[in-house]
C-alpha cells in the first residue's frame, strides 16, 4: 500500500501548502524588488530576510515532499528538470534585483526577469511541459 493510499489527505495538504508558499514568496519578493528600486531600509534587515529565507525553506521542503511522494525523479522529467534550472535562474536574478546590481536600470531588469522566470516556473507545473506556456 502506497503512502497516498494510507494517506489520502497528505497529497492536497502539501500542494496546497506548496502553492501557498509560493504565493508568498513571490509576494514578499516581489515587495522587496520594489522596495530595492525605491531604495527603502527594511528591505534588507534582518528580519525581513530571515522571514524570506523561512517560507523559500518550507517552500523547498514542500516542494522535496512533493517528489518523494509522487516518486518523480528531475532526471526522468523534463518538466521537472526545467523547473529546477529556473529555480536557480530565478534566485541568481533575484539576488541582483535586491542587492547586486548597480544601477537603478539593472535592478529593475533583474526584478522583471525574476519575475518572468516565476511565472514560466508556475506554468510549467500546471502543464508539465518543459515548455510552459508554449504548446498553447
Amino acid at each position: 500500500m502506497t503512502v497516498i493510499e494510507q494517506a489520502p489527505w497528505l497529497y492536497p495538504a502539501l500542494l496546497w501548502t506548496h502553492m501557498l508558499l509560493v504565493g508568498l514568496s513571490l509576494s514578499l519578493f516581489s515587495a522587496r524588488g520594489l522596495g530595492a528600486l525605491w531604495q527603502q531600509d527594511w528591505v534588507m534587515r534582518r528580519e525581513v530576510r530571515l522571514a524570506s529565507v523561512m517560507i523559500d525553506t518550507l517552500l523547498l521542503n514542500a516542494g522535496i515532499s512533493l517528489w518523494v511522494l509522487l516518486q518523480h525523479n528531475p532526471l526522468h522529467e523534463a518538466w521537472l528538470a526545467s523547473k529546477l534550472v529556473l529555480l536557480v535562474v530565478y534566485v541568481m536574478l533575484g539576488s541582483f534585483a535586491l542587492k547586486r546590481a548597480r544601477s537603478q536600470g539593472a535592478r529593475l531588469a533583474c526584478l522583471l526577469a525574476a519575475l518572468l522566470c516565476a511565472a514560466v516556473m508556475v506554468m510549467i507545473a500546471r502543464t508539465r511541459d518543459p515548455l510552459g506556456w508554449l504548446p498553447f
